[in-house]
């Protein structure tokens, strides 16, 4: 059973703390703070963000409205994603625009930040189901370095890995030699160090864009010379900071020589040039 105030109505409550909606972002108040998740039928903008993060509610959920040029409508999930604030974007055709509780009630999912998918929301959850999450769960308590997001992509039989990753600093001893690296940094020379310390068997990164003269790819072939099989991935294509989305969507952009040896196009989708580095015979074989 729902209660209303003039701004907003509570539609659920636990020991924990509130579902609360309302119509717009700018309707979030001091009495959400740290405790209730605020489903508001606003745009996922830095605009709306703003206002929300001066209360810090528990959590939010608003509409993606189309998305939009360069992200806008959703941007403010990650400007709460760094103020350690889980939030949701439903899909704006799925409730109405400016009815906080038509959105609770009929909202579906369409994004999420990393503390929201922490608690357990994912694309495509009910609005409802995901405020639950929500307010059940709490994101994970770590420092930057420590939220890898290392994923196995695909494994041979011999137990080596395609992995994906958020950075190449978040390599490890594991991957040396053995495993490819798909992570979400771009390839300049700041790389270098990375990849020369972990050594992977295989590595594919963004281009950022490529960059004044290349620059943004340029420590792919410097460390061919150290034996690194590696290639690029167009970052128009590639949401850099997601080794997830480098790997699901990245297209190649670039490719060192031992790399095309191993069969890897300008292109090709990130998938079947990891496994094709995956794969690949060397000289020492």
């Amino acid at each position: 059973m729902s209660t209303s105030t003039s701004k907003q109505t509570e539609v659920l409550a636990t020991g924990r703390g509130r579902v609360m909606c309302m119509d717009s972002a700018y309707d979030v108040d001091a009495t959400n703070r740290g405790r209730d998740v605020c489903v508001n039928s606003s745009y996922c903008g830095v605009l709306p963000a703003r206002f929300i993060a001066e209360h810090r509610p528990r959590a939010a959920i608003g509409m993606d409205c189309g998305v939009g040029p360069e992200g806008s409508a959703i941007a403010g999930l990650w400007y709460l994603e760094a103020l350690g604030v889980p939030a949701a974007a439903a899909d704006v055709m799925t409730a109405h625009l400016g009815d906080g509780v038509h959105l609770f009630e009929n909202g579906v999912i369409s994004f999420a930040n990393q503390p929201a998918l922490d608690c357990g929301v994912t694309a495509g959850m009910a609005v409802r189901e995901a405020a639950q999450a929500l307010l059940d769960n709490d994101p994970i308590a770590a420092g930057a370095a420590e939220i890898t997001n290392r994923t196995v992509m695909e494994t041979t039989p011999d137990g080596r890995c395609v992995v994906a990753a958020d950075s190449i600093a978040f390599g490890t001893s594991e991957d040396t030699g053995r495993n490819v690296l798909v992570t979400a940094g771009h390839t300049g020379r700041s790389a270098v160090p990375y990849l020369r310390r972990i050594a992977p068997f295989g590595f594919i990164c963004s281009d950022g864009g490529r960059g004044l003269e290349d620059s943004g790819l340029a420590g792919l072939y410097i460390v061919e010379t150290d034996g690194l099989a590696g290639a690029t991935v167009d970052a128009r294509r590639a949401r850099m900071g997601s080794g997830l989305s480098h790997y699901h969507d990245g297209i190649i952009s670039a490719a060192n020589t031992l790399a095309v040896a191993s069969g890897i196009e300008i292109g090709m989708p990130c998938p079947q040039a990891a496994h094709l580095l995956l794969n690949r015979t060397t000289t020492n074989d």
